[in-house]
């Protein structure tokens, strides 16, 4: 193998199986994470094993989808890049018919445009089919853009990309306008189960959801974001998956609630921003195809199906994982007890009086 090209070897093991239901898949499954963070294999196969003690599992509802590409482009001043915001909001249908050319799957569902002095921002949404669609949303836009500079009079080109999609960085846009699947994914713990086998109480959950994931990411600054450790469970899906790792940036913004409902636990994740997808680049390697397939995510279904399965899956291990961890952190010790079984080499059986 040439030295310059070779497969980094990431630790991968599959977990579970958890059970998910919903509007986009419903299945028993195993899902593989690969990571070096070996304690998450055993907290996420908690949190799975709660799923598979309840009717209908981890509900995943998957409320909306969309890739976006901004581009920028300037105008002399202010006026005349707002009258091309509104000539392009005109051409909306004529658009359409630009984007339909670059690819049977791209389609070009919505626009937006914001002004700063003489710089006008427009910040395209499509639908991509099972692809993620960074690569399909950037070829649209890059055709768009073309078309627009030749139709509009009083602009010029300023960038294929304008940092108002937003691609890999955290910002408040993609939560409020979406990029990528929108997934609920939520959980209702009877009262035994939570003493049983999360040991702790819905109350405890609750409480600490409140002080920890709502108050402290407030205090730290948090942007959409109030959670305690959504990123663990989407670097180790989106490696096993052939995902764009990078979007774990912006994946990783999202909402954990907990309610205490007369000692049943209600345990919800809002993930506004997985991009996942089941073709395209990083889906072409052997183990990629064969953990997909396993995850029943290329089977022969109408264009985006699988990847929505694959969204619905992933924001389940993501509320498997979150449920384990907070449930461990309203037990003084646990935590850490788990960090040091599963990560030191010398085994520890006890720490602590």
């Amino acid at each position: 193998m040439n030295d310059n090209h070779s497969i980094a070897g990431v630790p991968m093991k599959w977990v579970g199986p958890l059970r998910v239901s919903g509007n986009a898949a419903t299945t028993e499954t195993q899902v593989p994470l690969a990571t070096y963070e070996s304690p998450l294999w055993p907290s996420v196969g908690r949190g799975a094993k709660i799923s598979m003690l309840v009717e209908h599992g981890i509900v995943a509802t998957l409320v909306d989808e969309r890739m976006t590409r901004s581009v920028l482009v300037k105008a002399k001043d202010a006026p005349t890049a707002y009258l091309a915001a509104l000539e392009v909001d005109a051409r909306l249908d004529e658009l359409r018919e630009v984007v339909r050319t670059c690819g049977r799957f791209t389609e070009l569902i919505g626009f937006r445009h914001e002004v700063v002095a003489n710089l006008l921002f427009l910040r395209f949404e499509f639908t991509t089919g099972d692809a993620s669609g960074h690569n399909m949303a950037t070829l649209a836009a890059d055709a768009l853009l073309t078309h627009i500079l030749q139709a509009i009079p009083g602009i010029s080109y300023g960038s294929i990309s304008g940092n108002y999609c937003t691609d890999k960085k955290a910002t408040a846009i993609n939560g409020i306008l979406g990029r990528g699947k929108n997934v609920v994914a939520e959980l209702l713990v009877p009262r035994d189960i939570v003493h049983d086998v999360l040991r702790t109480s819905a109350a405890k959950i609750a409480e600490l959801n409140l002080n920890k994931n709502m108050i402290g990411t407030l205090l730290a600054g948090g942007i959409r974001s109030a959670n305690a450790h959504y990123a663990n469970m989407l670097l180790g899906f989106y490696l096993a998956t052939g995902q764009d790792a990078a979007n774990i940036v912006e994946g990783s913004q999202g909402v954990t609630v907990a309610e205490d409902r007369a000692g049943d636990l209600y345990f919800s994740c809002t993930l506004p921003n997985l991009i996942v997808g089941t073709v395209g680049n990083g889906k072409g390697l052997e183990f990629v195809e064969e953990n997909l397939t396993r995850l029943g995510c290329r089977a022969a279904r109408e264009p985006g199906e699988n990847a929505r399965r694959l969204a619905a899956i992933a924001a389940a291990a993501v509320l498997c994982g979150e449920l384990s961890l907070m449930a461990a952190q309203t037990n003084p010790g646990e935590l850490m007890r788990a960090h040091v079984q599963f990560e030191r080499k010398t085994e520890i059986t006890k720490i602590g009086g």
